[in-house]
């Protein structure tokens, strides 16, 4: 409630006052678009300021700071689209009856947004303030920028060019190493640049040096949590790119160059649009995201905004992609494979990137919980999900309101399925299926089908890759109390993620008890049956994963058999409620520098 009084406070004066002053619906139009524009404005300076606030929180290492900004960023969108819409509604309640005064509010609002370079996101901010204003009513509004255009910047504003050939000589990456324009000193330099020279060396020995022409890298750093990154890529013969990510650490004494980010699963599981957003300290995020998508072509563009925070963007875009792929591929939205979710329905076409989903009204036959909150409560979950720092292992979670799809894209047993069990989020209309809200995520293969389908050692990084999800999402205060491996998904470099969240709660908020201190043959009940809230025993957890194979169970164990003590969960209780922000595995130990690390089964 505080932050929601903050962004009203913020709203700027004097419009309402001067919508009650006019009886012309043409100068209310007017004011309207003059104050939704001066709101985004304020939105978008404040965007701004809190992503160049990362760098200032990872140069003064105030880690708490770094996660405060980064949250407040996730949810400064919402929170003033809802204070705008809220307010609108009151100084102007025709806008929300007559759709007529929004083409002449939208008409008004347009030209000021022309050559800027972001429209888009102006034009992203009204739409969205207009669906919020007709919420809790099923008036779907598109997804869409219409044919505005934003203005390019130079290219040199976006990345830096450093020539060089094979070997790369210390002396380039030195240069390199500046891109980020950080205010903390190196603590070895040219030791530095010599590591990562020698390790880029090594890289391409086997290939000759492979036509190296130039290294490119983004101007800015790319912050979140603990971290900071810089990114590039290596421009070889015929115009072939390949990562070249450095990771910085800033110790008490200055900087250090942790480790060299080389190859696609690296970056993919370090870039994963599942991932709390980097914020970049560059302001040009089309070309930000053409960049990444450079290095990483096999994911969609849309979601390579989100790996930048820009969500408003890739929604457009990844509307876009379904829409496309279903017109492209002519096949029919159905039930997803894997194990039907007793709260959730899931659905996909075989081809998508993405799997769609729905809220039932009520959970099926197998829920194992004793209560249900019902629909919104689950939903809201996946709200929460959005706005909290997910570790990159998290799933993200795309919210879509008062949308309509043809209903000739879905199987009729799914549609019926749909309008029968989940009337809180579906309605049929026409030749349409109107969505009071729908939940699109990145398509991962089910955890369960994994480790049934793939060979003993794919089968083993990836069951060990759980115990790291699980890892990092305690690490953000987030528990899931059901270890079921039908919760989790499994990408193409094997990393895994959570992505069922009705039985997500705050670490914090849990209760860890264990059975271990009982004597054998003792029958009384436990003193822990009886408390209220969320009990959690660690010993139970690879009963938990329901995980039939016996080899897979004992590669997760010899992995994270510290997650099965009642010492690991405490101890980081404590770090959490002491406001410290716990570090997170994000890469495997053969990227790091000096000695070349021993592989490790974790991202690879």
């Amino acid at each position: 409630m505080n932050e929601r009084r903050h962004e009203r406070e913020q709203l700027p004066p004097g419009y309402p006052a001067r919508i009650a002053a006019t009886s012309s619906d043409a100068a209310r139009a007017q004011l309207a678009a003059d104050w939704i524009r001066s709101v985004f404005q304020g939105f978008y300076e404040e965007f701004l300021r809190l992503t160049w606030l990362a760098k200032s929180a990872f140069e003064a290492r105030d880690h708490p700071a770094a996660v405060a900004s980064a949250k407040r960023r996730l949810g400064l969108y919402n929170a003033t689209v809802y204070a705008l819409a809220d307010d609108l509604r009151e100084a102007f309640p025709a806008l929300a009856r007559h759709e007529a005064l929004w083409a002449d509010v939208e008409a008004a609002y347009r030209p000021a947004t022309e050559g800027r370079y972001e429209a888009d996101l102006a034009l992203a901010y009204i739409h969205s303030t207009r669906r919020r204003l007709y919420h809790g009513e099923w008036r779907p509004v598109e997804y869409d920028f219409g044919e505005q255009r934003t203005a390019a910047p130079a290219w040199d504003e976006v990345y830096t060019t450093y020539a060089c050939e094979w070997p790369v000589e210390p002396r380039v990456v030195q240069r390199l190493l500046g891109v980020g324009d950080l205010g903390v000193p190196f603590l070895d330099l040219a030791g530095d640049a010599q590591r990562v020279a020698r390790r880029l060396n090594d890289l391409l020995a086997d290939r000759g040096g492979g036509g190296l022409r130039a290294i490119e890298m983004i101007r800015g750093g790319f912050f979140r949590n603990r971290g900071a990154y810089l990114v590039g890529r290596l421009v070889l013969r015929g115009g072939e790119f390949r990562p070249c990510v450095i990771a910085l650490l800033n110790e008490p004494n200055g900087l250090r160059a942790e480790a060299l980010l080389h190859s696609a699963p690296h970056i993919h599981n370090l870039f994963s649009s599942t991932e709390a957003p980097f914020q970049v300290t560059n302001r040009n995020y089309h070309e930000l995201s053409d960049f990444l998508r450079s290095i990483m072509p096999r994911r969609p563009l849309g979601l390579h905004y989100s790996t930048i925070g820009y969500y408003h963007v890739t929604k457009v875009a990844v509307m876009d992609d379904v829409r496309r792929q279903l017109l492209r591929d002519r096949e029919p939205l159905d039930v997803a494979p894997g194990h039907r979710g007793t709260v959730a329905i899931a659905f996909t076409a075989p081809h998508s990137d993405y799997v769609l989903k729905v809220i039932r009204d009520r959970p099926t036959a197998g829920y194992k919980w004793d209560t249900f909150g019902g629909a919104d409560a689950v939903l809201a979950k996946y709200k929460q999900v959005h706005e909290i720092n997910r570790t990159g292992s998290m799933l993200d979670n795309i919210l879509y309101y008062n949308l309509k799809l043809d209903r000739s894209w879905f199987a009729p047993a799914l549609a019926q399925e749909l309008v029968a069990d989940a009337g809180n989020a579906v309605q049929l209309r026409g030749d349409s299926l109107v969505f009071r809200y729908l939940v699109v995520q990145r398509k991962l293969t089910p955890l369960n089908l994994f480790l049934e389908r793939e060979p003993e050692p794919r089968a083993a990084r990836a069951i060990v890759n759980l115990g790291y999800c699980i890892r990092n999402n305690a690490a953000a205060n987030v528990f899931n109390r059901d270890f079921d491996a039908r919760n989790y998904g499994v990408s193409r470099y094997l990393k895994v993620y959570l992505y069922d969240y009705d039985a997500v709660e705050p670490l914090t908020d849990v209760k860890v008890r264990t059975n271990n201190d009982r004597f054998d043959g003792e029958e009384e009940v436990p003193g822990w049956f009886f408390e209220d809230g969320i009990v959690f025993l660690p010993e139970e957890i690879e009963v938990g994963l329901r995980v039939a194979a016996r080899p897979l169970r004992r590669a997760f164990r010899a992995a994270h058999g510290e997650l099965m003590t009642v010492e690991y969960w405490e101890t980081l209780q404590r770090s959490l409620r002491d406001g410290q922000v716990p570090g997170i595995h994000t890469f495997p130990e053969s990227c790091h520098l000096g000695e070349p690390g021993l592989a490790t089964v974790a991202n690879e």
